[in-house]
């Protein structure tokens, strides 16, 4: 095989193939005049191509986008929206908590401070263990309702922090409040963004996803903390503007997070899946693909049938009174025993 800077390649030369390794390097396989093998190495065998292709290789999973599922790029465009609104909100929440903790203030001491942050941990401790209990096994199935129900908690505890300094009597059961509820967002988005990474990783490389969904999120975090260090000045002195502020952002994160739950198109059953397949296949006597079926699956908490499935019967249910017991107890072992 003949290499490109070699005789025998020509203008009219066949293209037999292309290969591609990765994102920044590519060669070129043609039929020589002389009927030899030809490669053609790109220019840049030795480099990144451009500056894309040097972001995708840096934040994207190797081998992109045969290596990930199909709804992977539009779900992690609108994770990257929603983590960046957060990040933002996050940083007006940790100024009102600074605020109220006592930073600025010359009466406040370092113990009352504390203290506070002590207690705020520890219960949200306490929320993390005692959710992970009550609803760790709920998770995987209903991943995109808890990823939802996670980030609408999360809004909730900023907006908790947020308003806190409001009202001093009730700071410290307010952060505490909203401490719980952010480790309760740990729990249920960590779980479920590692069931949605299950789904992402085609090719086993779930570790090499989950990398470079990190990447992404610290990219994006970033970013955010640059803007809040252009922002938060500005309205750290009207209360009205953060309210105002944190509304529009929130609304965004919402909005994102919803549009980011509905791109995945997950290809396995949980129980509002085969509801909605099965209802269909009754009713037009056809099976839903996929991605009508996931299009139609309610997101919201609350939202769609639970259906209770009991097998058997109990005992009682079978007999009333002491006697009956005994009378088919004692039936049972004499069939048993001619048996």
């Amino acid at each position: 095989m003949k290499t490109s800077d070699q005789e025998g390649i020509s203008e009219g030369s066949a293209l037999i193939c292309t290969e591609r390794y990765g994102s920044n390097r590519t060669q070129r396989y043609l039929e020589g005049t002389d009927g030899s093998l030809v490669c053609e190495r790109h220019p840049t065998e030795h480099g990144y191509r451009s500056l894309r292709d040097f972001f995708v290789s840096l934040l994207l999973p190797h081998g992109y986008p045969d290596s990930v599922s199909k709804d992977y790029l539009a779900y992690q465009l609108w994770d990257t929206i929603q983590a960046f609104s957060s990040s933002v909100t996050g940083s007006l929440a940790t100024q009102s908590l600074l605020r109220g903790s006592g930073v600025g203030d010359s009466t406040a001491t370092v113990a009352a401070a504390t203290i506070t942050w002590i207690l705020k941990d520890g219960t949200g401790m306490v929320g993390r263990i005692l959710f992970a209990w009550m609803k760790g096994s709920r998770l995987d199935c209903d991943a995109k309702r808890w990823r939802l129900f996670a980030d609408l908690l999360n809004d909730i505890a900023i907006f908790m922090e947020i308003m806190a300094p409001v009202f001093p009597s009730f700071f410290i059961l307010t952060v505490c409040a909203a401490g719980v509820c952010k480790c309760i967002v740990g729990v249920a988005g960590g779980a479920t963004r590692a069931a949605i990474t299950v789904h992402q990783a085609k090719r086993d490389n779930m570790a090499d996803v989950c990398a470079k969904d990190g990447s992404q999120e610290t990219l994006v975090n970033l970013a955010g903390l640059l803007v809040s260090l252009f922002l938060v000045p500005l309205v750290s002195d009207s209360m009205m503007t953060t309210y105002l502020l944190f509304f529009l952002l929130t609304s965004l994160h919402l909005y994102a997070n919803y549009r980011a739950v509905r791109s995945v198109i997950m290809e396995t059953l949980n129980q509002s899946r085969l509801s909605i397949v099965l209802h269909h296949y009754l009713k037009e006597g056809k099976i839903l693909d996929p991605e009508a079926a996931n299009l139609q699956e309610p997101l919201l908490p609350g939202l769609g049938s639970q259906v209770s499935v009991s097998l058997g019967a109990p005992l009682n249910c079978l007999v009333s009174r002491s006697v009956a017991f005994a009378s088919l107890f004692l039936s049972d072992c004499f069939s048993t025993l001619l048996i």
